[in-house]
Order: structure tokens, then C-alpha cells, then sequence
């Protein structure tokens, strides 16, 4: 870690794939995020959500894959947070 005490900032070096970023629970599933599936390790991209009763679901396509079938995940919601069964969020470093 880096202090400048002219400035007041701190700056860590490591790179952008800080552990913590992909532990922070999702507090919505959207449109344009990108999700891993657990067994697999590919990346999906959240193309539509869209609810059902009382239940929301998210449309997810392969990335690179567009030839592919979309698939129909059940999102989980708890108080605080979203969930995909199966899948982890992936936040893109280029957000920072």
C-alpha cells in the first residue's frame, strides 16, 4: 500500500481482481451483467429479465456463443441481495 501525504490517498497496488469484489453479494440481477457458471467456468451474459407469478426469472446467453440456445435461470432473492443458482457474478474491472 502507497500513502501520500500530500495528497491524503492511499493507492494498493494489486491488480483488479480483488477476492472481495466477487463475495459482495448482487443486489439486482440486470440486463448486460455477466455471470460464471460454477461447473463450467463460462461466462454468460444476462439478456432479459422478465417475472412469472411471483417469480423472477433472468434469460442468459453464452458469451462468444450466440449460435447457442439462451437458457432460463430462477433468480433467488433474499433481503439484501440476488442470486443465480449455479452461477457467480463476475464484475468487469473496467467498471473501476
Amino acid at each position: 500500500m502507497f500513502f501520500s501525504e500530500s495528497t491524503g490517498l492511499r493507492r494498493i497496488d494489486a491488480s483488479r481482481e480483488y477476492v472481495y469484489i466477487r463475495i459482495v453479494p448482487v443486489k439486482k440481477v440486470q440486463v448486460g451483467q455477466v455471470w460464471k457458471k460454477a461447473d463450467s467456468g463460462d461466462s454468460f451474459l444476462v439478456t432479459k429479465i422478465y417475472s412469472e407469478a411471483l417469480t423472477t426469472y433472468a434469460v442468459l446467453r453464452k458469451t462468444g456463443s450466440e449460435d447457442e440456445a439462451p437458457i432460463r435461470v430462477k433468480v433467488h432473492h433474499t433481503a439484501s441481495s440476488a442470486d443465480l443458482p449455479g452461477f457467480s457474478y463476475t464484475q468487469q474491472s473496467d467498471d473501476f
